[in-house]
């Protein structure tokens, strides 16, 4: 697993040195996102986090925004999962295709395509967007559908959102390197430079244990 000092060093060894340091607002978003995000989830901080971002000045649809962004934590179990499923069921003995059918071919094109993101992706967590595919059609669809929601309104700038994604992928409980290298490359192309990263990656570290919902 890596540490959190590992991260880091990547992530500074990367970043342009200086840059803008994030404003009170772009701290406050990103500082929800991180404490509402699944691998947190503490109910007193949400709330703490909640009413430091409105007196920071963000408006509701931002903050929706941000939990939008973070929901999307959950479809980690998939990309971890997925192409793990189909190795093992076509060993098990189970008929899944090799090829994909006319109609995935369709959903892969409109969904997938020759997009930069996508292929890069495809680096980080190769066979999961095709794994996912054949075992369900419409959980392949329903996964672009969902991640794209806070990318639609555009209530929050891209590079924020990109931070906050990198933050929850660099918690103490979920380093999720995968996630976390892609978010980090599309934060310094929007960007981010060494100084507001050092700021993400301290948010990152201070993320409450996950103690339980009542």
């Amino acid at each position: 697993m890596t540490s959190l000092m590992e991260i880091r060093k990547l992530a500074l060894d990367l970043a342009t040195e200086g840059g803008e340091p994030l404003s009170e607002l772009d701290r406050a978003l990103i500082n929800l996102g991180v404490r509402s995000s699944v691998t947190s989830l503490d109910r007193p901080a949400i709330a703490e986090s909640v009413g430091a971002a409105f007196a920071a000045g963000a408006t509701p649809a931002q903050i929706q925004e941000i939990l939008s962004l973070v929901s999307g934590l959950g479809v980690h179990s998939l990309m971890v999962a997925c192409a793990s499923v189909v190795q093992q069921a076509r060993a098990n003995g189970y008929q899944i295709a090799e090829t994909l059918t006319p109609q995935q071919d369709e959903l892969w094109l409109k969904y997938v395509g020759d997009d930069p993101f996508w292929r890069a992706f495809e680096r980080e967590l190769p066979g999961f967007l095709r794994s996912m595919l054949l075992l369900s059609p419409d959980q392949f669809e329903a996964f672009f559908l969902y991640c794209a929601v806070p990318w639609k309104s555009g209530q929050v700038r891209a590079r924020i959102k990109e931070l906050t994604a990198m933050a929850c992928d660099a918690t103490p409980s979920h380093r999720f390197m995968p996630g976390f290298r892609l978010h980090l490359a599309n934060a310094i192309a929007l960007g981010a430079g060494h100084i507001a990263i050092a700021e993400v990656l301290d948010l990152a570290s201070a993320a409450p244990d996950h103690q339980g919902t009542a």
